[in-house]
């Protein structure tokens, strides 16, 4: 296929060895595709960093409140910093020696023994387990956060001296020496000697290909170096949970990660995987299986028949294993706990005494600490609805949103605002992304009259919430966890608040959702909600799928319809049909292209010219959603002959100019849609859902593309008024149900396809689901979920 599809939608299998396990990459935004350059390390590509590991944030709070504000990424990469902290603190104490695993035998053995080695000190514990002195826990005023201004900055910069220090012997090594800042963020103190001890450690920085680490260390140790090298086997093996969990995996199986390690040329890949273990690089975990137990006769003194459970043999890194056990409790502490009573047993019998789905979750909500609620566009309706009646009682509720965008409409639903259930909004500021109908599926307006036409609605909107200032109110996720949004943290240092409806579930990705679990205060209540049928999270978990799946807590499913057009042809697309619909306003146009060249002219002119003439939406509030970055038909494709039409400029500030669209990416896996105002020496200066932003001139390349063509990772949690759907021939093998459910869903009053695959489209959405994910949580959760349920 040639349509150089980014990472997060599709990566060949081959490239990573990682296709036994399924790990088709479905990871972090922003990531390129690197192809093989036959070991050469000038050819590496550097796009997609995960962002330095910065400042541990100990220091005592007076300095901190001294301290320049930080941006909301760098504010949130803190805050998962200190989660992790804690995490780790809270695993250390709760340690002890693996007790199953007497019936293992072969390579499941071995990785065990290795383990237990560590265990009992027969191997010693190496630095990647020595930990720093915790830092107390800092307690934050129970006041609301201020928000800072968002402007971007790269947090945790490494000191100028290692970076000089890594430069030169990556210069050495015949490495590119733009590298040189990512090598000392990712290594930390004395980067250089221990890149020069071990070169393989260059596989840490994102973008850098097991074929490019080779040709590094041959340069660096000549003789020395071989493919049956210990390090190597330790690098590679680690690179490849890292790919996996690009792919969305939390872990791998042992047998698929061996064959993975054998296709990327290690001799040896089970002893490339022990000494993984025993180094302590990544965790090996046996899971019991829900298959039957299998009676074994044992050689005993009694003869006793024993029953033996089969077990799954799970690798993975440590921040992820972690993760997942951290989120697993907290989930379990939700489910098993009594909430609050806040609010009288007759105020919430009251307001859910509708025979609806609404009444079913206020029900719901009145008697459980974490209730899960499904639906498309339509039924936002219901949380907010529960939103306003909790307010009633006295509650401090809030909602949490994957985007501004999805922010910004939540707001207005709840407030009443320029959008609701049936009505929508289109916003210039964020470069279209604006509220379209709640998918009722009736015409919105596309003049920008709903909330974030400047940029910066979320506070006054807030405001306005119905009754009081306490009303029900909406943040974006990252900008609650992180402390510039919400209610601010109470003494204790969790959520300050009594009640959370975190919005588009699906996106939550493992390590996002212990953050969660672990911020919200005793006696808490949590909903989690969204549609299950989009695409998943573009970090590593499945969390939403894998509770819907456990059956741990109430679950309300929505019976409210996107109605319209384009509601019904997505609402089958979800159960596996691609209908024809009735469209008598031209709700859904097909148009037929027959190779990539076609599609572009087709897409710019429905965008410039159509769709604005014919529909009556302009086109700042026209989107277009494509397979990938790369081909002939991507969105740089799409781009560049957009903006020739659209908004032609030289590019003199490094490719942008003012009035370009854009899509920035203040970390992995989120993308805010904005426009460019102008640029100065502190940087590139754009105009963002949620306010300014100021992306230093370092950061735009990695951060910063333009944005009237997205992926439908990026455009995920968000919908305009029209989107085209561009489907070149050669992006057929990277279609699914899930990825054309988002990309068709995204539209609220018209959607054109730009048609190119002929029976590949019906195909997907019959045949191709999405692509599982290995994931350890729904074995976490089994023990911990009440008997009855």
């Amino acid at each position: 296929m040639s349509t150089d599809p980014e990472t997060t939608e599709t990566t060949p299998s081959e490239d990573t060895g990682t296709d036994a396990a399924g790990a088709e990459a479905e990871g972090a935004e922003g990531t390129e595709d690197t192809g093989s350059t036959d070991g050469n390390p000038a050819a590496v590509d550097t796009d997609g960093s995960d962002g330095a590991d910065g400042s541990d944030g100990t220091g005592e709070a007076k300095a901190e409140a001294a301290a320049p504000e930080l941006s909301e990424a760098a504010a949130e990469l803190l805050a998962q910093r200190r989660e992790r902290e804690r995490i780790e603190r809270r695993k250390a104490e709760k340690a002890g020696p693996i007790a199953a695993g007497a019936k293992l035998s072969g390579t499941a053995a071995d990785l065990l023994a290795a383990v237990r080695a560590v265990e009992s000190g027969e191997k010693p514990v190496t630095t990647p387990f020595a930990k720093p002195d915790p830092a107390p826990r800092q307690s934050a005023a129970p006041e609301a956060v201020r928000r800072p201004q968002p402007v971007a900055a790269d947090p945790g910069t490494p000191a100028t001296e290692t970076v000089a220090s890594v430069r030169r012997v990556l210069a050495e090594g015949g490495a590119p020496e733009t590298l040189a800042a990512q090598v000392a963020a990712a290594l930390g103190d004395g980067a250089d000697d221990r890149l020069r001890e071990d070169p393989w450690q260059l596989l840490r920085v994102p973008g850098v290909r097991p074929e490019q680490a080779d040709g590094f260390a041959r340069a660096l140790l000549g003789a020395e170096c071989a493919p049956d090298d210990e390090r190597r086997g330790r690098a590679v093996t680690g690179w490849l949970l890292e790919q996996a969990a690009l792919a969305g995996h939390t872990a791998l199986e042992a047998s698929a990660l061996t064959a993975a390690l054998a296709k990327q040329g290690v001799p040896d890949p089970d002893a490339a995987t022990q000494s993984a273990i025993a180094e302590g690089e990544v965790l090996v975990f046996q899971d019991a299986l829900d298959e039957p137990a299998v009676p074994v006769q044992r050689a005993d003194e009694e003869a006793e028949e024993v029953q033996e459970r089969p077990v799954r043999v799970l690798i993975g890194l440590e921040r992820y294993a972690l993760a997942e056990e951290s989120l697993a409790d907290g989930l379990a502490k939700l489910i098993n706990s009594v909430p609050k009573e806040d609010g009288s047993a007759a105020d919430w019998e009251q307001a859910g005494a509708a025979r609806s789905s609404t009444g079913e979750l206020i029900r719901a909500v009145a008697g459980h600490g974490l209730v899960l609620h499904t639906g498309g566009e339509a039924s936002l309706e219901e949380p907010a609805a529960l939103l306003r009646a909790a307010a009633g009682f006295g509650l401090r509720v809030w909602a949490a949103a994957h985007s501004p965008v999805g922010r910004d409409r939540f707001t207005a639903l709840l407030t009443g605002s320029g959008a609701g259930a049936d009505s929508g909004s289109g916003s210039g500021a964020d470069g279209g992304a604006g509220s379209g109908s709640g998918g009722s599926g009736n015409p919105a307006s596309g003049g920008p009259q709903g909330p974030a036409t400047n940029g910066s609605a979320p506070e006054s909107l807030a405001a306005d919430g119905p009754g009081s200032a306490d009303g029900p109110r909406a943040a974006t996720l990252a900008g609650l966890l992180s402390g510039a949004e919400g209610p601010g943290r109470d003494a204790d240092g969790a959520l300050d608040l009594d009640l959370l409806v975190v919005l588009d579930a699906p996106q939550l990705d493992v390590e996002t959702a212990a953050l969660l679990s672990e911020s919200l205060p005793d006696g808490a209540r949590l909903v989690l909600t969204g549609d299950p049928a989009v695409l998943w999270s573009a970090g590593p978990g499945r969390v939403f799928a894998d509770l819907l799946a456990s059956k741990a807590c109430p679950q309300v499913v929505s019976r409210r319809p996107d109605l319209g057009p384009v509601g019904e042809l997505v609402s089958g697309i979800g159960i596996g049909e691609l209908n024809q619909v009735e469209a008598p306003g031209k709700e859904v146009v097909i148009v037929p292209v027959r190779d990539a060249g076609e599609a572009v002219h087709r897409t710019v002119q429905l965008v410039a010219d159509s769709v604005p003439r014919v529909i009556g939406v302009p086109a700042e509030q026209t989107v277009v959603i494509t397979p990938g970055h790369g081909g002939a038909a991507g969105t740089r494709a799409l781009n560049v002959a957009l903006k020739e039409r659209l908004n032609p400029g030289p590019g003199r500030f490094g490719g942008f100019d003012p009035g370009d669209r854009i899509a920035y990416s203040p970390a992995p896996g989120r993308t805010i849609p904005g426009r460019v105002v102008n640029a100065d020496a502190e940087g590139l200066h754009l105009a963002c859902a949620g306010g300014p932003v100021v992306v230093p001139k370092e950061r735009v390349e990695q951060a910063v593309r333009h944005g009237w063509a997205l992926t439908a990772h990026q455009a995920v949690g968000a919908r305009w008024p029209a989107v085209v759907v561009v489907l070149p021939g050669d992006a057929a093998q990277a279609l699914s149900r899930p990825w054309v459910y988002t990309a068709f869903g995204r539209a609220d009053r018209h959607l054109s396809v730009v048609h190119g695959v002929d029976q590949a489209l019906p195909r997907a959405v019959a045949e191709v689901p999405a692509k599982p994910r290995t994931t350890r949580l729904p074995v976490l959760l089994r023990p911990q979920v009440p008997a009855e349920v």
